[in-house]
């Protein structure tokens, strides 16, 4: 089995040990190629060299961005048959290793790796795709965001020399809502089959559940969503404190359940159109796509194979 090892070296739990121990341990199993990042989009080229190259399994070590660029690499030309992704997580919320179930230890996910290759164990999970402004796809792989979320994700990509915790990204959350609780553009969305609903402040997707971390805790808003299923729409008409901190807390509940009358929720869709009034920011895994007055999200299944 050939294999490309891809490494963030700025991820929050990647050190240069780690990474060997991590790469002699998958060498012993493959014949094994290691490629360390040194820009943005390094690991999308990577991962799309090696689908080209018809190399069997592209191993991830990083946080959510590193995974996300490894995914669109070896999906970029939708290949058939092309290589399996493998994860260990080196970030600080890794939620889609957490949703597939994998140790969020660098170690304990290596061994677990290392099993599935012996066993050769691997499943088929769905992924979501996006499509700003009738542009090109660009996949994701646990959430995606029009309004709020990718503002808050644009703020802290600015604080880069601030080491990225759950912590930061509270702070920026709520001095971001301090800002533009009153100036939200208004979006509407449309989902095949249903009545379009106008109106709505912020706008989350999910394609599978929790839709992130805030350190340890998970944070649901469509607890039903799976990598089996379709898309989780949760979308809010109101960005006013009372509002924003009842779904907060029911977010942050362990059983995750979403209630109240200014909210719009389905599960399992297929497709979500969102139209804003005015340009918006969009972010997909935590990664910015720019600002864009419509974009069309659409629920894969089976897109990709892991081994996990």
């Amino acid at each position: 089995m050939r294999a490309v090892l891809v490494v963030n070296p700025q991820a929050t739990a990647t050190t240069p040990a780690g990474r060997d121990v991590l790469a002699h341990a998958l060498a012993s199993e493959v014949k094994l190629d290691v490629v360390e990042t040194d820009y943005r989009g390094h690991a999308m080229v990577t991962a799309a060299q090696a689908a080209e190259d018809g190399t069997d399994l592209v191993v991830a070590h990083g946080g959510d961005g590193t995974v996300n660029e490894v995914v669109n690499g070896l999906l970029a030309g939708r290949r058939t048959g092309g290589p399996a992704l493998g994860v260990v997580p080196g970030g600080s919320a890794n939620v889609f290793a957490r949703a597939l179930g994998l140790p969020c230890t660098p170690v304990e996910a290596t061994h677990r790796l290392l099993h599935a290759i012996e066993e050769g164990r691997s499943r088929q999970v769905g992924l979501g795709q996006v499509r700003p402004d009738g542009a090109g796809a660009r996949w994701f792989t646990f959430n995606a965001g029009v309004g709020w979320d990718a503002d808050v994700v644009a703020d802290v990509d600015r604080k880069r020399g601030k080491k990225t915790s759950p912590t930061l990204y509270a702070r920026v959350a709520v001095a971001r809502y301090l800002r533009q609780e009153r100036k939200a553009p208004r979006m509407t969305v449309q989902i095949p089959g249903e009545e379009a609903v106008e109106g709505l402040r912020t706008v989350f997707v999910s394609n599978t559940d929790p839709w992130s971390y805030l350190g340890n805790r998970p944070v649901h808003l469509n607890a039903g969503c799976t990598f089996d299923g379709g898309l989780g729409l949760f979308a809010l008409r109101s960005l006013a404190a009372p509002t924003v901190l009842r779904h907060l807390s029911q977010a942050l509940s362990k059983r995750g359940e979403q209630r109240g009358r200014r909210m719009v929720r389905h599960d399992d869709v297929q497709a979500i159109r969102v139209v804003s009034e005015r340009p918006m920011r969009v972010q997909v895994d935590g990664d910015l796509l720019g600002e864009h007055q419509r974009v069309d999200f659409l629920a894969v299944p089976h897109a990709l194979s892991v081994v996990a």
